[in-house]
């Protein structure tokens, strides 16, 4: 799309195509990353539609933000807090692929520290990606030893981390593998769906009030800046995306407020009826619309009978359960 990037200009884009492919009219939500011309970008096209009456629930469920974009914003806000070690990791491992000597050199030095597993190899990161940077924490901690090696072989070599340097780096790491796993899980499917979404991240806050207690002040620390991103973001979790666990029959309401208690036991009995008076709402207006669309058919199939000799009908049926 040619510049201007603008929401106003986004959203023209975006009708365009919803007019273009008949979509108008069949638009549930729309998932966009945090920026401020997607916000306007919402706000425009919502309005647009809830005009012509295309949006269920007047629009209530139209705004999904991006879970890897939140998740990736709160982790990021963690790496801040080892300072300078992951600076000086990357120019380390930048430096070593810079030529081929340099490699040379490397590897001369896995040989005389002995005992590395040299299969893995060093890989850099894309800073915006906190899964990136994690890797490349991981690949250069293995190496750590080597490292330390060559800056005593090598005088060029000038941003080698020292020993304490290398210590939040390790502890960072552990503290992340968890949240490795969840985006790996979650946002590394072909084919994420909405039920995956309530309980990974409710994973990701149980482990930060855990971690929120941590004996190690780093690790405290960390989980505490974190927490502030989580809640700027995820304080009240997406409802529509709630409503595919509840559809989850591994799941259901039991399940949900069961992890609704372990996060608030004071009010969550309120918060799990308010879902719920939403989800039933929003089936509701399915049935009538459903009822609606069904009588149109019928009315479209008497008319066509009517005025043929061998109709041929071709009639689909959709089976609605009633909530218990």
């Amino acid at each position: 799309m040619p510049p201007p990037h603008t929401g106003f200009e986004l959203c023209k884009k975006i009708n365009e195509f919803l007019h273009e492919w008949g979509l108008e009219n069949k638009i549930f939500p729309i998932t966009l990353d945090n920026a401020s011309s997607n916000d306007v970008l919402v706000k425009t096209l919502k309005e647009k539609l809830v005009l012509q009456n295309s949006l269920l629930c007047d629009g209530e469920f139209f705004h999904v933000c991006c879970c890897a974009h939140i998740l990736n914003l709160i982790v990021q806000e963690g790496l801040k807090a080892i300072g300078d070690g992951v600076d000086l990791i990357r120019e380390s491992i930048k430096y070593v692929r810079g030529s081929e000597s340099k490699m040379i050199k490397f590897k001369q030095c896995i040989n005389q520290v002995g005992d590395i597993d040299a299969k893995s190899t060093l890989c850099l990161d894309v800073p915006t990606r906190w899964n990136s940077t994690f890797l490349m924490l991981q690949s250069a901690l293995q190496y750590q030893r080597v490292f330390g090696s060559l800056h005593l072989v090598d005088e060029n070599y000038k941003c080698c981390p020292s020993p304490d340097k290398w210590k939040r780096p390790e502890k960072i790491c552990t503290f992340l593998m968890p949240f490795y796993d969840i985006t790996t899980f979650t946002f590394a499917s072909s084919y994420p769906t909405s039920n995956l979404y309530f309980l990974q991240v409710w994973n990701i806050q149980t482990l930060l009030m855990e971690k929120g207690k941590d004996e190690d002040d780093l690790i405290r620390h960390i989980a505490e800046r974190m927490m502030i991103k989580f809640d700027k973001y995820w304080d009240e979790y997406s409802e529509v995306l709630a409503f595919g666990a509840i559809l989850d029959p591994r799941v259901k309401l039991e399940t949900l407020g069961y992890c609704l208690e372990q996060i608030d036991p004071l009010s969550w009995e309120a918060k799990l009826d308010t879902i719920k008076e939403k989800l039933y709402r929003l089936f509701s207006q399915y049935c009538t619309n459903t009822s609606s669309s069904t009588e149109a058919r019928r009315s479209n199939i008497s008319t066509s009978s009517a005025s043929s000799k061998c109709p041929h009908l071709d009639v689909s049926f959709l089976s609605i359960v009633q909530p218990l």
